[in-house]
């Protein structure tokens, strides 16, 4: 109803075009029936496969051959009445300037014979020379009250025609609802109906299949992806401080209001220290999607696009809350570069804007190995809620990775002398234990053996990690740390 409402709105406005953009073709045909019945207006729709015709009620314009997009405009610019003439996927043709000109003839004609032109399509880019004559009108979304609606008159449907009721719980409806916020009715109602027909219930797995399909569904073209890989902090070793951080603010995320809600968190420090790792941890232990922003797919050489393309991918991130965002390596996108023509600047500028101003339940979790090369704008509180320092593992710690490692690949710890391997380790980062583990047990295999102590210890004592290789930039990156950022551990 609030649809039709604002479609009166814009005629009443003596709109002559309005430009409509869904993927509800079938929905937005419905609305405008409606509201041309109530109104007692001739309604037409154009298709390139069947031409112009009537839609509904009302006499056709004519019986000539309106397939082509031009014929179709001439036959209604030459009608003396008005009423509403729905164009489906014009979209191909507005690079013809004859429709443009037929198009912009129409819309001139509003004033005296009352005609509304309504362009549908999935996505429509009005020419200059009528953006000024357009408006554009987009269909609501559900709200969380009308995808609850859905999702028990699909499992009605299901327990009519198999008989066999769906089972579900009412935790595991309430993140399924939530998960699909930002989808359109009939793409909502398609993972509902695949969620129930799998298995006959709504289940805690279907909750990230549901969030997987939805950002496929979405992000056809966009610079995040979704990490359908998360991780838990018990996967992390370590990091007691972060946890203890996060923990505390997991209630406010979910559930308080703009003002005391946390909005995310900068990791920097050592390379292969578990950053990346503990960002995933945070969306696997919190219960929501985790998303990836990539700077490098951001970038376009048409001056604004790179702008265009980070502002509709933190509007996917907000359509996708709750959620956490994952911002890999930012200095990399950040950076100041004065061979970029400013666009990095740009793209800084239109970031802090989201940051101080997103209402959406966005957690943005940023990583970053060079914090030299980030701006200070980023740096300071207030845009994220803390900015935390990775450093390399002390000898607990080291032990832990290990033994996370160890289990993972189907190794014993209680067969190795962690404590030996941990100070043998010293200046190891969490990465370089992994691969320690991993070279230990190609070494072993190779005769036919499991690894052992002596196997690891050997593979340890022959890596030069990176702490060494580049001890002079480690100390410093610890020095500027020291007093301007909350260690982790």
């Amino acid at each position: 109803m609030q649809d039709i409402h604002d479609l009166g709105l814009l005629l009443d406005r003596q709109i002559p075009l309005l430009v409509v953009e869904s993927h509800e073709e079938a929905r937005a045909l419905e609305l405008f029936t409606r509201l041309a019945i109530r109104r007692g207006l001739a309604l037409q729709q154009w298709t390139l496969t069947d031409g112009l015709r009537r839609l509904g009620f009302g006499e056709d314009l004519t019986r000539a051959d309106t397939h082509s997009a031009a014929d179709a405009l001439r036959t209604v610019r030459a009608r003396e009445e008005g009423g509403l003439f729905i164009f489906c996927d014009l979209h191909p043709f507005l690079e013809d300037p004859l429709v443009v000109r037929l198009l912009k003839d129409i819309a001139l004609q509003h004033e005296r014979y009352g005609k509304t032109l309504i362009l549908l399509s999935h996505r429509l880019d009005a020419p200059p020379e009528l953006q000024r004559l357009a408006a554009t009108f987009s269909l609501k979304l559900p709200d969380e009250g009308q995808l609850m609606a859905l999702v028990k008159e699909e499992a009605q449907r299901f327990a009519k025609t198999s008989g066999t009721r769906v089972k579900a719980d009412n935790q595991t409806l309430q993140q399924l609802v939530s998960n699909l916020r930002g989808l359109t009715f009939s793409d909502a109602r398609r993972l509902v109906r695949g969620a129930i027909v799998d298995d006959g219930a709504i289940t805690q797995d279907d909750v990230p299949e549901v969030s997987k399909a939805k950002m496929a569904l979405l992000a056809e073209d966009a610079a995040i992806s979704f990490e359908y890989d998360t991780a838990r902090f018990g996967d992390v070793a370590g990091l007691n401080a972060l946890k203890h951080w996060l923990g505390q603010r997991q209630p406010a995320f979910l559930n308080a209001d703009k003002k005391l809600r946390p909005r995310g968190l900068l990791l920097f420090g050592v390379q292969g220290s578990g950053k990346s790792l503990a960002a995933k941890a945070v969306a696997g232990s919190w219960g929501v999607p985790l998303l990836r922003l990539d700077f490098g797919t951001l970038y376009n050489k048409f001056f604004g696009e790179t702008e265009r393309n980070l502002r509709e991918a933190l509007k996917l991130a907000e359509t996708m809350s709750p959620c956490v965002l994952w911002i890999d390596e930012i200095e990399k996108g950040l950076g100041q570069d004065s061979n970029d023509a400013g666009v990095s600047q740009r793209i800084l500028g239109t970031l802090l804007t989201w940051l101080a101003e997103h209402d959406a339940r966005v957690f943005v979790v940023a990583t970053a190995n060079n914090i030299h090369a980030l701006p200070p704008e980023l740096v300071r509180k207030g845009r994220l809620d803390e900015l935390f320092f990775v450093d390399l593992p002390d000898d607990s710690i080291r032990a832990e990775i290990l033994r996370l490692h160890m289990r993972k690949r189907g190794l014993d710890p209680d067969n190795f002398d962690l404590n030996l391997l941990a100070q043998a380790s010293d200046g190891f980062s969490g990465a370089e234990l992994e691969q320690a583990v991993v070279s230990s047990w190609h070494a072993a295999s190779v005769g036919s053996a499991q690894p052992d102590t002596a196997v690891m210890l050997a593979e340890i004592q022959r890596t030069r990690p990176l702490s060494v290789v580049m001890s002079e930039s480690m100390q410093a990156l610890r020095d500027w740390a020291e007093g301007r950022a909350v260690r982790a551990d």
